[in-house]
């Protein structure tokens, strides 16, 4: 993230994620978060002057109820990306090769994540 207090108000408001520590980043010493899910640790984010700079999907989620956690997510305030090349429902769910279904939201600097399931 381009900037930690962004980054923050980002995972743990708007996705709900549970710090589970802080600690220093390259140059700033309160400037990374490792957040928990799953039962463990997931997720660290930290600042850098390269955030968002990644076309690819950083991060993907496997869920069970993916309709619920697009519906969750959605009233928090996270934005579904609709590419061009898919097909998407009225939620932003798609089709996954091989079956399944993505959809896919980006955080504050457009670093994408995606959520999949299996059915």
């Amino acid at each position: 993230m381009s900037d930690i207090q962004t980054a923050v108000a980002f995972y743990e408001g708007a996705l709900g994620l549970r710090a589970l520590r802080s600690g220093p980043s390259a140059t700033i010493a309160d400037g990374s978060r490792v957040y928990g899910s799953g039962g463990g640790p997931a997720l660290n984010v930290y600042q850098s002057v390269t955030a968002g700079q990644t076309s690819a999907t950083v991060a993907t989620w496997y869920v069970d109820d993916i309709d619920q956690m697009v519906d969750e997510l959605t009233s928090s305030g996270v934005e579904f990306v609709r590419y061009e090349q898919f097909e998407h429902d009225e939620k932003g769910i798609t089709a996954r090769a091989g079956g399944g279904r993505i959809a896919w939201f980006q955080d504050p600097d457009g670093n994408t994540f995606a959520l999949e399931a299996d059915a």
